[in-house]
């Protein structure tokens, strides 16, 4: 896949802002906590790109004639069931035909407000355009979905659109996930270095190890050697980055490091998301990151290392 071709997944551009969401654990695809795809500028494009004083991703339910019409707002928690939604257009009709990106027409992000939950699935689309997907949601409270698609029409742009869901049952309110260096998961070590300043353009490295040794062969998944995706903490503002470089073109090395360039829009707090594949199972590695003021000096940031629940 050509870099051009991938701008706009996942969040509307690298240039404007840095997209997002978290997780930790191990599983294939869907269900299970983690996080995973998305569209990237390359660094000369997202140099170039000018200032964006448009909202990140995921704050609202409807733009550029396009509104995310959620189905099911309510599920039961601890229990699989069908979350089901489309896309419509202005003059309310469902879409059904969409751009397709990192092997996908769409993505979908589920995460909790707390950020101590996410999921990134790929949902499956029905000739009316309803799209569904069984998802788990293993604590009660109060959640964001966040779809990531480019409809299939001339001049049409990539779309991040948010909306709510609740999941009923006992809440027990949690905290955002400490700050800490590194991230364990399944034996995986992966050690984010660099520094995330708000307003400010970022180069974010993340290693990863197995049992202390560098993992030298990662396998690509839906068109990269890794995904990061990140949330605000608060608004849950959506923002996501692609890795610099791809698979086969030449360059880029299967590991152990995957480096990104990302720009925070505030400065504040960020729950960032790695989906990584090895041996076959995609993993998440899950990190809280506070930034600092472009004019002020960055401090290395940090990152957290609880299993946030799975991809």
């Amino acid at each position: 896949m050509n870099t051009a071709g991938k701008i706009g997944l996942f969040g509307a551009a690298l240039a404007a802002t840095f997209t997002g969401a978290y997780a930790l654990g191990s599983a294939t695809e869907p269900l299970t906590d983690r996080t995973s795809t998305a569209q990237h500028a390359t660094h000369s494009e997202t140099e170039a790109a000018p200032k964006s004083t448009a909202l990140p991703g995921g704050l609202q339910v409807s733009q550029d004639g396009y509104t995310l019409d959620l189905q099911t707002p309510r599920l039961a928690a601890g229990r699989e069931s069908p979350l089901r939604f489309s896309i419509k257009d202005n003059a309310g009709k469902a879409v059904t035909d969409f751009t397709t990106a990192h092997d996908k027409e769409l993505h979908l992000i589920v995460a909790s407000r707390d950020l101590n939950t996410f999921r990134h699935l790929h949902p499956t689309r029905a000739g009316d355009g309803t799209w569904s997907t069984p998802v788990n949601l293993p604590a009660a409270g109060d959640y964001r979905v966040f779809a990531d698609f480019t409809p299939a029409k001339k001049g049409a742009t990539a779309l991040t659109l948010g909306t709510d869901l609740a999941a009923s049952g006992t809440y027990q309110p949690r905290q955002l996930p400490a700050q800490q260096a590194t991230a364990e998961i399944d034996g995986y070590t992966v050690t984010l270095d660099g520094n995330l300043t708000a307003g400010k353009m970022s180069d974010l490295t993340l290693k990863v190890t197995r049992d202390g040794k560098p993992v030298t062969d990662l396998e690509p998944y839906l068109g990269a050697y890794g995904h990061l995706v990140a949330l605000r903490a608060g608004d849950l503002a959506y923002l996501h980055v692609h890795p610099e470089g791809e698979p086969g073109d030449g360059t880029t090395k299967p590991g152990p490091a995957v480096s990104f360039m990302a720009t925070a829009p505030t400065d504040g707090a960020y729950r960032l998301f790695l989906d990584f594949k090895h041996q076959g199972t995609v993993r998440t590695a899950a990190f809280t990151v506070h930034t600092t003021a472009a004019t002020a000096g960055a401090d290395n940031p940090s990152a957290h290392t609880d299993h946030a629940e799975g991809h």
